[in-house]
């Protein structure tokens, strides 16, 4: 007998959510999307019109209060994520979330306790892409021994890093109301970095607004309030250190990101290149410099969010890429970094009582 068909209801339809989840869900077997909301009722026919969904809905409301819909993508801005999530568990629907997971640390862990309300819906965050194809090789290297014990991980990610732009446009990303305490794409890279080395116990972090205002599209000045270069450094909870730099106004960056994992034994090094080639290389004590690693293809990874999230939904796997509880570890490290930078102290993990 056939799956009975799951049909799903789009929430902000972005650029992710048509260049990634509305394609990815289509092409799952026995998957149905049947409306799209976005922020304008013009803008929601447009995505309909062009994936050829059925309904396009007035607003948001429209999608969670109909029953025949079984699943919600979410994919707004940060701001509407938890309402949004918490209005459609409590509808009795499964949730896939757009990352980051909230504004701030609270309405993550409101997020997580409803879910925990409702454990027969499935309740997803769209995961950190970048280094899917590298984690798996990362971690068992890493368990097998590869660099002993850590000493410390040494992250610097330039992504879409340049020479600043004084009074540039302002970008949703920018705007705290908008985004709250999410950082650049800080919060991707950390919830890769625990996949790799798990999380940290401390952070001490100084940033800046390089610009330090922007303009909105009514040519108003606005403050920058979110930085635009970041340093943090830290402990780790298994061990060793962290240092970890986010920019995106660096001139002349070498590198999207380059990532040093230094133990007792060994180091490993992930690159990211200007042209977005992503490679793996490897060094031993004893040897003279680092070798690339040839990365298994059964152990690469690759983006299958929407398949992960309609085979949890029918039972078929567990939801890893990922997680509600994650989520809240990368919510709960941007809220620490958020107050060490405006108060100028270290700041221990976790901030909040299992």
């Amino acid at each position: 007998m056939a799956d009975p068909v799951i049909r799903v209801g789009v929430i902000g339809a972005g650029r992710n959510t048509r260049d990634k989840h509305i394609p990815g869900l289509l092409a799952q077997p026995g998957v149905e999307i049947v409306s799209v909301a976005n922020r304008t009722l013009e803008s929601a026919k447009r995505a309909a019109d062009e994936f050829g969904i059925v309904q396009a809905a007035a607003d948001w409301t429209e999608i969670i209060d109909d029953d025949t819909i079984d699943a919600v993508c979410i994919g707004t801005w940060p701001y509407m994520h938890a309402p949004l999530t918490i209005a459609a568990l409590e509808a009795g629907k499964h949730v896939l979330c757009e990352a980051r997971m909230a504004l701030n640390l609270r309405e993550a862990q409101e997020m997580l306790d409803v879910s925990r309300l409702h454990p027969s819906q499935i309740a997803q965050i769209v995961p950190a892409p970048r280094t899917l194809g590298f984690d798996a090789t990362i971690v068992e290297m890493i368990a097998g021994g590869a660099i002993g014990d850590l000493i410390t991980i040494d992250l610097r990610v330039a992504a879409n890093s340049d020479y600043p732009e004084m009074g540039s446009a302002l970008h949703w990303r920018h705007d705290r109301d908008f985004s709250g305490n999410n950082i650049m794409s800080m919060g991707i890279w950390y919830e890769s970095m625990m996949r790799w080395v798990g999380p940290a116990s401390s952070v001490c972090a100084i940033g800046q607004s390089v610009v330090p205002h922007r303009v909105d599209e009514t040519g108003r000045r606005i403050p920058m309030t979110i930085p635009d270069h970041i340093d943090v450094v830290g402990r780790m909870e298994q061990g060793g250190q962290m240092r970890f730099t986010v920019s995106t106004v660096l001139g002349h960056a070498p590198s999207v990101a380059e990532v040093y994992i230094h133990g007792t034994e060994g180091t490993l090094f992930l690159h990211e290149d200007k042209s977005g080639a992503m490679s793996l290389h490897a060094g031993k004590r004893g040897q003279s410099g680092m070798e690339e690693v040839a990365v298994d293809p059964a152990k690469r990874g690759s983006w299958r969010v929407e398949e992960e999230f309609i085979n949890a939904i029918r039972g078929i796997e567990p939801v890893t890429h990922t997680d509600f509880v994650t989520g809240v570890k990368y919510m709960e490290w941007t809220e620490a970094i958020t107050l060490s930078n405006r108060q100028g102290v270290s700041v221990d993990l976790p901030l909040m009582a299992d």
